[in-house]
């Protein structure tokens, strides 16, 4: 994942959780979130959930969060069946008409964009990752600890 030179503007996405309660990106606003663009139909996507899950478990809470926002058209469900097979405990968050894909530019999936408190897109990354890992791990940190100090 590379940094932009610039912080990017991030159009406004609005998207359910599985209640089909409405949700947006405003909702996570003063934190560092990583924003995952995904589907369960595909299967780069299906193998990096879990390492999405234990880098929430690791970072998660007042300055980091997680968001995997699904494009399954067929809704919540199978996004919920899929993490409960998983042992997922990250919430559905569902853009069934993939409008997040079009505002965003995006060209396939997973795609990931990390976004600072402020709401602007900081980096992106096109395809999986093994979000976990240790180096990725310090890296996500040292953006945390970056982006907390300008606030």
């Amino acid at each position: 994942m590379a940094l932009h030179e610039e912080p990017q503007p991030v159009p406004e996405l609005a998207f359910t959780d599985e209640h089909g309660e409405p949700r947006a990106l405003e909702d996570w606003r003063g934190k560092v979130v990583l924003l995952n663009v995904w589907a369960t139909w595909c299967a780069p996507c299906r193998v990096e959930m879990p390492t999405l899950e234990r880098l929430q478990e690791r970072l998660g809470g007042d300055r980091f969060e997680v968001v995997a926002l699904s494009v399954d058209r067929a809704g919540p469900s199978v996004v919920r069946k899929f993490f409960d097979e998983i042992a997922v405990g990250l919430p559905v968050l569902v853009d069934k008409d993939g409008t997040a894909i079009r505002s965003l530019g995006l060209f396939g999936l997973p795609a990931t964009l990390l976004i600072g408190p402020d709401g602007n897109e900081l980096a992106r990354l096109a395809g999986p990752a093994e979000w976990d890992t240790p180096q990725m791990v310090a890296f996500l940190e040292a953006i945390i600890e970056r982006h907390q100090k300008k606030e």
